[in-house]
């Protein structure tokens, strides 16, 4: 799989390591040319500028703060298309750091508004739960990661990605259950940095199996 990164920051790295051990093709680019080439090197992934990173992937992940994902995606040419029919997995969390308030409009995700941003791509949420050491140090078992995206091949696609990073993917739904993981996202921030384990909040319930996975 040729997996392009738009970012260069800890997650981006982390990722694309993994990916790239797994066997899989993985370009990094970013705002900072030097930057993108110093996370391609420690993942021994390649560098590409923002306008080639469409061009060279078929699923491309936005690993920056989401306060950057308009000028970012604007950079990689997504309002004008470049994504159209590439798999974008979005792990942002648009939340203040170490409170947990969403700061999205009422009533819409933020996976929705980059849907917005990048007309024709196949935006997955999926990847936000989790930080970055999560990924470079895997669990047994694998953690659960929730996901969820209107088109059923980027969510197979973006699951089996998933399971490259040593996790197991659990679709939540279309894209219209985004918003729902943002905010799950949000409650675990803000129980974890006031110093609650997020775990000891959630109910244990056995699976029925009859889900989508």
């Amino acid at each position: 799989m040729r997996i392009g990164i738009l970012g260069t920051g800890i997650l981006a790295t982390a990722l694309a390591t993994r990916w790239t051990s797994a066997g899989h093709h993985v370009s990094i680019g970013g705002r900072s040319i030097e930057r993108a080439r110093a996370a391609a090197e420690a993942a021994g992934a390649r560098t590409r500028r923002l306008s080639e990173i469409a061009v060279d992937s078929d699923v491309v992940l936005l690993a920056v703060h989401w306060t950057g994902i308009g000028d970012i995606l604007t950079a990689a040419g997504a309002p004008a298309g470049s994504l159209t029919g590439k798999i974008l997995i979005d792990p942002t969390n648009a939340v203040d750091h170490g409170v947990g308030v969403l700061r999205t409009e009422p009533g819409r995700a933020l996976a929705q508004q980059i849907a917005g941003l990048a007309p024709g791509a196949h935006v997955v949420k999926a990847l936000h739960l989790f930080p970055s050491t999560q990924w470079t140090t895997p669990a047994s078992p694998p953690v659960t990661v929730a996901m969820c995206g209107g088109d059923s091949r980027a969510l197979e696609i973006a699951g089996s990605l998933v399971r490259d990073l040593g996790g197991m993917p659990a679709v939540l739904g279309g894209l219209d259950r985004a918003r729902q993981l943002e905010e799950v996202a949000g409650f675990v921030i803000g129980l974890a940095f006031s110093g609650v384990d997020p775990q000891s909040a959630i109910p244990g319930a056995p699976s029925t199996g009859t889900g989508p996975a």
